[in-house]
């Protein structure tokens, strides 16, 4: 590579993620501080249920499969499951599983939408960036379906899956180092960019909703409802009290 795609590459893998990182977090802050009636997913059931159900219920289903997949397959380091299972044999499941729940997240994602796309009353009620997200999403989890031949192709060394581990790990520690990605195939390199694009754009969609979602968990760990019984002063032997005329 030329001087220019160099710095380009290294731009990309080295500063970008951190700048969509710092976009996320603050911009997310910014959001719940200044417009937080905007903190949430506007529903268009009432317009078409039956589908929104369907796409739903598949759509959310595959999508948090895929996130903890990629966050603790990426960045759990090699040493901690080594014991137990081989780099080749975690790619196979990451590919079988992770195919399965990309399948499944895809048909969701497709069948939102075509409903928002060719439904003209939701289409009439949907903002320009809820369609925009839903495009992005889309076409990340095409191209994440498309790295799956990549993967099976060289299951037995895992050495892409390696690498990329070891780079994404870098980024969590502070040490970035693009110059091993010189040698990885484009639709990874691409799924990444993607990835960190959707952080970028996330303080700016209905994907903030997202947040309450995790929050939600709180709830199992809320204290119990204090509720006290409001006594009538009323004589001996009276258990209701007198009806009204």
């Amino acid at each position: 590579m030329n001087t220019v795609s160099n710095f380009l590459f290294s731009f990309a893998f080295n500063v970008y993620p951190y700048f969509c990182l710092a976009f996320f977090m603050m911009g997310s802050l910014a959001r719940f501080d200044r417009d937080q009636y905007t903190w949430k997913s506007d529903s268009s059931q009432l317009l078409r249920a039956g589908q929104l159900r369907w796409g739903s219920n598949m759509f959310h289903g595959g999508i948090l499969f895929l996130f903890f997949g990629h966050l603790f397959g990426q960045l759990m380091p090699h040493w901690m499951y080594e014991p137990l299972i081989t780099a080749g044999h975690k790619q196979l499941v990451a590919i079988i599983a992770g195919g399965i729940a990309g399948a499944i997240c895809f048909v969701g994602l497709t069948l939102l939408l075509h409903r928002r796309i060719f439904d003209p009353r939701i289409r009439l009620t949907s903002h320009r960036t809820d369609l925009a997200i839903l495009i992005i999403l889309w076409l990340q989890l095409t191209i994440g379906l498309i790295t799956l031949p990549y993967s099976w192709a060289h299951r037995h060394e895992a050495t892409t899956m390696l690498v990329l581990a070891e780079y994404l790990q870098g980024i969590a520690t502070f040490r970035p180092n693009a110059e091993m990605l010189a040698g990885i195939s484009w639709p990874y390199l691409l799924h990444m960019l993607l990835g960190m694009t959707i952080f970028l754009l996330f303080p700016f969609s209905r994907l903030v909703h997202v947040w309450s979602g995790f929050a939600s968990v709180a709830y199992l760990f809320r204290p119990y409802q204090v509720v006290r019984a409001r006594r009538l002063n009323l004589p001996p032997g009276h258990n209701t009290p007198p009806a009204r005329g």
